[in-house]
């Protein structure tokens, strides 16, 4: 079995604080909160709630006619994968027949389907659209992406609720690892803000409690104020290669994407579980061939649930030992919020955005800490001015489905 080296070689982003790499390192770099109020648009069951909400007009990055019919979250895959596609390239555009295609969502094209549903029980359903089928299945992504760019590899669609991208990218870095594929297009989407599931996510409480007096810091990863997590939309995806061919063609390489954990709590399907999440990081430290000491910085899951928060604190503690203490932790859905399926590759990016331009995401809206979460979360100002060699990025799902990434400077 081949085990080849993987790259990172583009990155495409559309997120609640910036549309692009460069936007989206920007917002993370000041702190931006991408978070606002939502309408409920006469839905009067609906609590006041917040949302990380994407500003996007898609005929800025589509063309007319890709736009009409796909559902967001599939117009979101593409936008972030035209957007990595570009970013990967030199002067000519890649060949990308051979490639794979790798998307993590944790609803697929749910706005499809809500649809359909409102037509059919609220007007009779006479006029239900004839691909609403096809545009709501969880594959239309992948598929969408797949066509836009003649992929002939593999096109797979991961669906482990928040770990959903995560894994994503993980799987394709082991199909470039073992020899199948030599590049592809990784990551996820994600488009839910929809009445139907804010219903759905009111009914499980764990959304937070909207901030009156100032809605956007209302997501509040590890602070002793924190009520729950706040839902958001986007799409993040990454052009992965095989080192030697990007390296030969000349590409600006990232980072190499060395380390991938993917392990299975098994106890509970809301509850997580910190001998789980700790169990997926050291498996990810072993594929990368590293000890504690090497990691830099994590990327943490920090949901801003009231159990999620602390688990993951003593999860770190359990995986570094004595160190945990000493390796700066930021949670950035504070900012953009949680993309469910999408979330991870976002995360993942902003990792990499780290390892690459020497500054810390901050972790916002952290003005006193739990005292249970009591480990250096970059509070409120990015950090400026550092090295770093690795950094870890953490998925923890629903359903005990947890992956971690880990992104090291390249060595060329």
């Amino acid at each position: 079995m081949q085990n080849r080296r993987v790259c990172i070689t583009g990155m495409g982003v559309v997120s609640p604080i910036g549309i692009g790499v460069e936007k989206f390192a920007a917002g993370l770099r000041s702190g931006l909160s991408g978070i606002r109020s939502l309408q409920n648009e006469g839905n009067a069951n609906l609590a006041p709630r917040v949302a990380g909400v994407v500003d996007i007009d898609f005929r800025d990055y589509l063309t007319a006619t890709k736009i009409q019919g796909p559902d967001r979250a599939s117009l979101f895959a593409l936008t972030a994968a035209q957007l990595a596609a570009r970013d990967a390239t030199n002067a000519e555009p890649l060949d990308l027949s051979d490639a794979g295609v790798y998307i993590g969502t944790g609803i697929g094209g749910i706005g499809a389907l809500e649809a359909a549903y409102e037509e059919f029980f609220v007007r009779g359903g006479a006029r239900i659209k004839p691909l609403s089928v096809v545009h709501a299945m969880n594959n239309a992504p992948a598929a969408h992406i797949a066509m836009e760019y003649g992929c002939h590899g593999p096109a797979m669609t991961y669906s482990t609720a928040c770990s959903s991208s995560a894994i994503a990218i993980g799987e394709a870095c082991r199909a470039i690892r073992h020899g199948y594929i030599s590049r592809a297009l990784a990551g996820g989407a994600e488009a839910m803000l929809l009445p139907g599931i804010i219903r759905g996510w009111e009914a499980l409480r764990t959304l937070a409690i909207v901030d009156a007096v100032n809605p956007p810091s209302s997501c509040r990863p590890f602070a002793k104020s924190r009520t729950g997590l706040v839902l958001a939309e986007g799409a993040a995806i990454l052009m992965l290669e095989e080192f030697e061919q990007a390296r030969q063609r000349g590409a600006r390489i990232y980072a190499m994407l060395d380390g991938y954990g993917c392990q299975t709590d098994a106890t509970h399907l809301t509850k997580p579980d910190a001998n789980g999440q700790a169990a997926t990081m050291r498996a990810a430290m072993a594929d990368a061939g590293l000890q504690e000491s090497d990691i830099g910085y994590i990327n943490a899951h920090g949901t801003a649930t009231l159990a999620g928060d602390i688990i993951e604190t003593e999860a770190i503690k359990l995986a570094f030992g004595d160190l945990a203490k000493q390796i700066p932790i930021s949670s950035t859905k504070s900012m953009h919020g949680h993309a469910m399926g999408a979330t991870g590759a976002m995360e993942f990016i902003a990792s990499v955005i780290a390892l690459t331009r020497g500054f810390l995401p901050p972790t916002i809206n952290l003005f006193e800490q739990d005292p249970e979460c009591d480990l250096d979360y970059v509070p409120n100002r990015a950090r400026e001015g550092v090295q770093l060699k690795h950094v870890m990025s953490n998925s923890f799902a629903f359903g005990g489905s947890n992956a971690v990434l880990i992104a090291s400077k390249p060595n060329l």
